[in-house]
């Protein structure tokens, strides 16, 4: 497997997105869905991570926003063939890497009540709980989570 940033714009990578935005849609209402989409997900300030089986075929993806004083991870998604073999925990990886490179020293996240596997995923990559933060709306259906880490490079958003 391979883990490079990549152009999120490419058809497979729309492709996971998509099947990320068809997984998410039944298990909330639309006015709960916060994903963002291919051109956000292409800013310059937005690290968009790949990763591919060794045909180069795309099966998991993530994105670090890098914000003012802290880096949201969004987007974070894995074929569900490829579950099980640790490559939401690479990606995840690379992603705070790459950041932590550039500056970032504080991770956080929304997710929602209805994804466990994410809530304990996050928590077992020590992310904790913690208030909304960013434009997000109090909804009763999100969790924000928070990890810090250690950097001496300079945060560049």
């Amino acid at each position: 497997m391979q883990i490079s940033i990549e152009n999120p714009n490419q058809p497979d990578v729309v492709q996971l997105i998509d099947d990320l935005d068809a997984y998410q849609k039944p298990l909330y209402p639309p006015e709960s869905h916060y994903g963002i989409d291919i051109a956000a997900l292409s800013a310059a300030h937005v690290l968009f991570a790949v990763a591919r089986d060794a045909a180069g075929t795309a099966i998991g993806c993530g994105a670090v926003v890098m914000n003012p004083g802290y880096g949201e991870l969004k987007r974070m998604y894995v074929r569900p063939q490829n579950r099980g073999q640790g490559v939401a925990a690479k990606v995840l990886g690379f992603l705070e890497g790459e950041a932590t490179a550039r500056g970032c020293a504080m991770f956080r996240l929304e997710t929602g009540v209805s994804q466990p596997e994410a809530l304990a995923f996050y928590a077992r990559a020590g992310y904790a709980r913690r208030e909304r933060f960013g434009d997000y709306p109090d909804d009763p259906l999100s969790v924000f989570m928070q990890k810090t880490v250690e950097t001496t490079a300079p945060h560049r958003p």
